[in-house]
C-alpha cells in the first residue's frame, strides 16, 4: 500500500485530552500517596507515560478505524520487551522502585501496556489488516536486533535479582524496548514522512518514559551491581545508561520537529518529517 493510501490524520478528540489529564492525575496520586514523595517514584512515572503512549495509539485506531501508520514490527518488539521485564518484576524486586509503587502499581502498568499492545497487534494483523501498510513496514535486520539484545543481555546483565536468567531477561526487555523505535521510524520514512498526531504523541510519550527511567538509573548508578568481567568496570550500568541515550539519540530529529509542531500548530497537528529524513 502506498503512502497516498494513508488514512487522513485524526484530530485528537476531547477524550484524548481527558486521557492526558487522567494519567497526570494518576502520576500525582502515585507520587504523593503511594510513593510518599520518594525519588524512586520517578521510574513509576515512566511506566505511566509508557502505558499512556500505547493507549494513545489505541485511541488512534479506534477513532480512525484504521491501522495506517503503525508498525507491527515495532509493536511485536514492544510486546516481547514488556514480557521480558515482567518475567523479572512480577516476583523479584531487583529493578523495582523501593517505594510502595513497586509493590504492585509498577507491574500493573506494565501488564496494562502488554494487554494494549497485544490488542493493537490483533487490530493491525487481523481485524483491520486491510488498512495495515505492510509494504512500508519492512525495517531490515529486526531479527538481528533481537539476537543482539539477547546476546548482550546474556553477557552484560546486572545481578540485582541474584538470578542470572531473570537479570538477563530484564536487560533484554530494556534493550528490545529501545530497539523497538527503529521499525517505527523506518516505517515513517517509507510512508513519506507524514505522522498522524496521535502516532506522534505515542512516540513522544515513549521518549518521556525513557527520560524518566534514564534519570532514575543515573541517580541509582552506584546501586546497580553486576558480576564484573573487568575488575573495577561495572558494565551493567554502562549498558543501561547507553541504552537510554541511544533511544533519545534515535529520536533527536523527531523530538525537534515534534516540539516545533506542537508549539506552532497545536497538539492536533500532523507532523512532517520528510525534510529531516530526506524522504
Amino acid at each position: 500500500m502506498s503512502a497516498g493510501n494513508v488514512a487522513k490524520c485524526v484530530t485528537p478528540s476531547p477524550g484524548v485530552l481527558v486521557a492526558y489529564v487522567v494519567f497526570t492525575a494518576i502520576g500525582g496520586f502515585v507520587w504523593h500517596f503511594l510513593a510518599d514523595g520518594q525519588f524512586s517514584a520517578i521510574i513509576s512515572m515512566g511506566v505511566i507515560f509508557q502505558c499512556g503512549a500505547f493507549l494513545t495509539l489505541a485511541m488512534q485506531v479506534i477513532s480512525s478505524g484504521s491501522c495506517a501508520g503503525i508498525s507491527a514490527r515495532a509493536l511485536a518488539m514492544e510486546a516481547l520487551a514488556l514480557c521480558c521485564k515482567l518475567s523479572s518484576t512480577t516476583w523479584l524486586d531487583g529493578y523495582l522502585p523501593n517505594d510502595e509503587s513497586g509493590d504492585w502499581f509498577y507491574q500493573a502498568m506494565d501488564v496494562c501496556s502488554v494487554l494494549v499492545v497485544m490488542w493493537l497487534l490483533r487490530e493491525v494483523l487481523v481485524t483491520r489488516r486491510s488498512s495495515y501498510q505492510a509494504d512500508e513496514d519492512t525495517a531490515p535486520y529486526v531479527g538481528m536486533l533481537v539476537i543482539v539484545a539477547i546476546v548482550m543481555s546474556a553477557l552484560l546483565h546486572g545481578d540485582m535479582d541474584d538470578y542470572p536468567l531473570f537479570d538477563a531477561l530484564w536487560m533484554c526487555g530494556l534493550l528490545l524496548g529501545v530497539f523497538a523505535v527503529i521499525p517505527q521510524l523506518w516505517f515513517i520514512t517509507r510512508a513519506g514522512g507524514k505522522v498522524d498526531p496521535l502516532t506522534a504523541h505515542y512516540i513522544a510519550m515513549t521518549a518521556v518514559a525513557r527520560v524518566l527511567s534514564g534519570f532514575f538509573m543515573w541517580h541509582a548508578r552506584y546501586d546497580i551491581t553486576c558480576v564484573q568481567w573487568v575488575e573495577g568496570v561495572n558494565h551493567a550500568i554502562w549498558v543501561i545508561l547507553a541504552a537510554h541515550l541511544l533511544h533519545l539519540f534515535l529520536l533527536g530529529d523527531f523530538a525537534y520537529i515534534y516540539v516545533r509542531t506542537m508549539i506552532g500548530q497545536g497538539m492536533q497537528a500532523p507532523m512532517d518529517l520528510s525534510v529531516v529524513y530526506e524522504v
